[in-house]
């Protein structure tokens, strides 16, 4: 009897503890429990630590209550400016009602990584360009808005929505760059044109300033040689101003004595390839010396000394002969 007895509670032991395995459950501190029975929910949410339920009967569920980082697929979309862009992005969120999030919506996550690719896209197709490279806060917010609005009624909280990456085509990146290039160009020939104006305007007064003193342009260039000359030059290149060229000139003019003046040089006489004409002078009487002879004072006219006829006579370029048929010849 003492022995059927022993082996009676031994058994029913043994049906404890094989009952309260399967009826024991942990929750984790950042997990909630969610309690079916009989296929319905439970009013209360199981917390965090040691719980029972009744084996074939209740059905616990677990969700995990952390901050889930979902990344979302690259989208790919036309922009408002006809530009076609890839854009990923990534989404922060939280269960924060576990019966609505296993109740409500078959698969909270999947649900969720639907809803941001499809407002992805949509924020792709109402923005430009230039709100996706250089507008993103403005852009996180109304994704984050077009997430969190459906979501909220699965127990889901969108903490916070970023967009990662914006692919653009290559001919497209190329001509960002041209932009860029041809903007930067601008600025840096404004910025010369303003250096330019600036310093004209110094130099006007600096003229302005040196013009009532003239050896002050002297001392100038002075302090320009000496700059010049610290340097290893072979070769020295001086610029002399025209106002120190007419200070010199003056200053050269004031110390000439007033007799000292020197003649006009008169005009050269150009040569001409012919003989050379001299004019007679007008009122003077107009002088042929006669050719002279040799000693032989019985010579006959127009003979030379031996007798014998004299040659013709050239006079400028006209020869004198004797004409047979009469009268002077000219050749």
């Amino acid at each position: 009897m003492v022995q059927e007895l022993v082996g009676a509670i031994v058994a029913l032991f043994c049906v404890a503890l094989v009952y309260t395995g399967m009826a024991a459950r942990v929750i984790k501190q950042y997990e909630r429990g969610v309690l079916f029975r009989l296929g319905r929910v439970a009013d209360d949410v199981r917390p965090p630590g040691f719980t029972l339920i009744i084996p074939f009967v209740d059905r616990l569920a677990k969700v995990n209550m952390q901050i889930v980082t979902l990344p979302i697929p690259a989208q790919e979309g036309i922009t408002r400016d006809n530009v076609t862009v890839r854009v990923d992005a990534v989404v922060y969120f939280r269960v924060v009602d576990a019966t609505s999030a296993l109740v409500k919506v078959e698969d909270y996550k999947f649900a969720v990584s639907q809803m941001a690719q499809t407002s992805l896209r949509s924020i792709i197709g109402k923005s430009d360009l230039d709100d996706l490279l250089s507008n993103r806060e403005k852009l996180n917010q109304g994704l984050e808005l077009m997430i969190d609005s459906p979501a909220v009624g699965w127990g889901i909280q969108v903490d916070r929505v970023e967009i990662k990456d914006v692919s653009l085509p290559d001919t497209m990146k190329r001509s960002m760059a041209r932009q860029a290039e041809a903007d930067r160009e601008r600025r840096a020939r404004i910025i010369n044109a303003d250096a330019e104006l600036q310093a004209s305007k110094k130099l006007a007064e600096a003229a302005q300033q040196m013009s009532g003193t003239p050896a002050a342009l002297q001392l100038r260039l002075l302090q320009t040689v000496m700059a010049v000359s610290a340097e290893k030059n072979s070769t020295l290149v001086l610029p002399i101003p025209v106002e120190l060229l007419h200070f010199l000139e003056r200053g050269n003019r004031g110390d000439a004595p007033a007799g000292d003046a020197r003649p006009e040089r008169e005009p050269e006489q150009k040569q001409d390839q012919g003989p050379a004409e001299i004019a007679p002078q007008e009122g003077a009487a107009q002088e042929i010396a006669p050719p002279e002879f040799a000693s032989n004072g019985d010579r006959a006219p127009g003979t030379d000394v031996d007798g014998a006829p004299a040659p013709d006579l050239e006079i400028g370029r006209q020869t004198l002969a004797p004409n047979p048929g009469g009268g002077p010849r000219a050749d």
